[in-house]
């Protein structure tokens, strides 16, 4: 490999530039220049499509392999890359790395925060891993380059350092976040936090596993990056960049996607969905799955195999503004009782699992297969030259598809799109629940859709349950929480900070309504995410209306606000069973109380943790509130909103 180093004055093969003039522009701290100045060579790239070719550069009979020397192990190979029509796609050779890894971030410096510090887990300090890290990259070809966290002027100015030969792992990020030309930097750049990507210490540190090292320092925020899934640290830990911004600028980075929906009569309604890994938040932004004849499947029966259809001729159209983070910077607030917000991302990190076959949602095969640009595809079955499909899902083991196939899809692509900042109308919760029949009751008694006073999804968002059969995370046994707004595992301070800085959302923007929605299945039956696509057809059509005493019904569960008692959509009546669970004669009374009891105490667990001295008054009154048994009544009174339900 001698012969393929790259000489630090010149032009590299693949048109980047590295000269010390454009070094200089980048205004590098200190650690990045003594790095640069050591290694073999480097690239400073400006463009994506640089990055796309460096993912290849090495290949062999099409195969680029990223491989490295690891101490103790010989020569590892992390994945096997290739350049297909429509991009580039690497498959990870170990199926634990096809998933992030739920307890990947651990804390390296001495602020605050609820989080597992470096020297606890590992039993010393960081410093001296960190040394060595700088050491490896010294003796790495690398790749190097610019690009804001968030958006201009209210994100981070950022810089990569990366092993040259995880190209796609750059080239990923690029596309996820952004990157700017080192020819054309705005003057006022200047880094604030620096990514530094090593993937072998995860062999010779980790026992394999999956580790994200933030690192705060007074002006730098430092992440580390020990493995080359991008889930971690190219999207999550990036977001915990922005998070731990907004925790000292008193703003928030929703976990969320957002979607203007135009109805056939031209309203317009912007719903912002939430919700842990799996929770929905792409699906919002997908057109209604429908089966061959033009049928909607709203479920299918687990105990008798029965199916229910809606025939919905015309669904609304999507206008997508977010996939899954959204900046709700305080400069982008009117003070009109509405949030308002904007996507944090420059491409979406798009899960296919659900997309098996060839014809299930034309609208996204026709963005991968032909795109105008470059696309990264992971964990998907292509061959070199071939065009990567987003149905064709490599295997974990034979006969088991990976449940975590994924594309990177750049905003520029997306049809549709909508740049810049809207205000939201509904903000939804998605769940994903398991299956409840009389015989083994489980949380899965959500209904098709719930309206939630105010303070009650509060505390959803706080308690943020992953659900059941996570797809995107290496999977906990049992109800376990992804906590405060469904961000909580990518934040490195304290719980508490972040549940004031949403309690303070929730109080200023009365204006906005709640929903809960759940997807996989509603008691009995599997449904998918059929329901956030109903609910979406559903409220979009209603427009601002408020409810009636004889459209909804105070659940069984307080936990579960107001349930529906009745609900049409295009003249087709819904099955009550879809909306109250307890109906359902595969689930009863009994059952469905067995699940609001698991539900219960699943809130009583994660809340109490957030009973701190700072934690804002309003915000313990709620939190008291559901520990003493509080009613949905009780709920309703405890912040001041429009009402969402008319006595008549």
């Amino acid at each position: 490999m001698a012969d393929k180093k790259i000489a630090k004055s010149e032009r590299n093969e693949t048109g980047g530039i590295v000269n010390k003039k454009d070094l200089a522009k980048l205004k590098l701290p200190p650690e990045v220049s003594a790095i640069i100045n050591r290694c073999p060579g480097y690239v400073v790239a400006g463009s994506a499509a640089e990055l796309a070719d460096l993912a290849c550069r090495d290949a062999v009979n099409g195969w680029h392999e990223v491989a490295y020397d690891v101490p103790g192990k010989g020569k590892v190979v992390e994945a096997r890359v290739c350049r297909v029509r429509n991009g580039i796609a690497a498959n990870y050779i170990e199926p634990y790395m096809r998933r992030r890894d739920p307890e990947c971030m651990v804390i390296a410096d001495d602020q605050p925060t609820n989080k597992q510090r470096f020297k606890d887990r590992f039993g010393s300090s960081f410093n001296e891993l960190r040394k060595e890290t700088f050491d490896w990259l010294s003796g790495q070809e690398l790749a190097v380059y610019p690009f804001v966290a968030g958006a201009p002027n209210i994100g981070i100015d950022s810089i990569v350092v990366a092993p040259a030969n995880a190209g796609f792992f750059a080239f990923g990020l690029a596309l996820l976040q952004g990157i700017l030309d080192p020819e054309n930097l705005p003057e006022n750049f200047s880094p604030k936090a620096v990514i530094y990507v090593a993937p072998p210490f995860r062999h010779t540190h980790f026992n394999g596993k999956q580790v994200v090292v933030h690192n705060r320092l007074k002006e730098m925020y430092e992440m580390f990056s020990y493995n080359l899934y991008p889930g971690p640290s190219a999207k999550k830990g990036v977001y915990g960049m922005l998070i731990n911004l907004g925790e000292q600028e008193n703003w928030v980075t929703a976990h969320c996607s957002a979607v203007q929906v135009v109805t056939p009569y031209d309203n317009k309604l912007t719903i912002m969905h939430e919700g842990a890994s799996g929770g929905g938040k792409s699906e919002m932004l997908e057109h209604v799955h429908r089966e061959h004849d033009g049928r909607l499947l709203l479920g299918s029966n687990l105990a008798t195999g029965a199916k229910r259809y809606v025939i919905l001729p015309r669904t609304c159209e999507l206008h997508p503004v977010a996939d899954d983070m959204a900046l709700c910077h305080r400069d982008l607030q009117k003070g009109d009782g509405k949030l308002y917000l904007m996507d944090a991302e420059d491409a979406w990190f798009v899960r296919v699992n659900h997309i098996n076959h060839y014809g299930l949602d034309p609208h996204l095969e026709g963005v991968t297969i032909n795109p105008a640009v470059p696309l990264l595809f992971l964990n998907i079955d292509a061959q070199p030259n071939s065009t990567a499909l987003i149905w064709e899902h490599i295997e974990d083991s034979p006969g088991e598809p990976c449940p975590n196939p994924r594309v990177v899809i750049p905003r520029s692509i997306v049809p549709d799109i909508i740049n810049g900042a809207v205000s939201v109308g509904i903000r939804s919760f998605g769940v994903r629940t398991p299956p409840c029949t009389k015989e083994k009751p489980s949380y899965g008694i959500i209904g098709l859709f719930h309206v939630l006073p105010p303070a009650l999804a509060w505390l959803w968002r706080l308690v943020a349950p992953r659900g059941h059969d996570n797809p995107s995370i290496v999977q906990s046994e049992g109800m376990t929480s992804e906590g405060v707004g469904s961000y909580w595992p990518f934040a490195a301070g304290r719980r508490v900070d972040q549940a004031n800085l949403l309690l303070q959302q929730f109080l200023d923007n009365y204006r906005t309504r709640y929903i809960l929605c759940p997807n996989q299945h509603i008691g009995v039956w599997d449904v998918g995410f059929m329901p956030q696509w109903i609910a979406r057809e559903y409220l979009a059509r209603r427009g601002g209306a408020n409810f009636t005493n004889n459209q909804v019904t105070p659940a069984r569960s307080p936990l579960l606000g107001y349930a529906m008692k009745t609900l049409m959509v295009e003249g087709q009546t819904i099955g009550d069973w879809f909306l109250e669970v307890e109906k359902q004669p595969e689930v009863g009374v009994e059952a469905y109380d067995k699940g609001a009891e698991i539900l219960r105490q699943f809130f009583h667990n994660q809340l109490s943790g957030f009973l701190e001295a700072d934690l804002m008054p309003e915000g313990r009154k709620i939190i008291e509130c559901c520990l003493n048994g509080g009613t949905l009544e009780d709920y309703c009174s405890l912040i001041e909103a429009e009402p969402i339900i008319d006595e008549q």
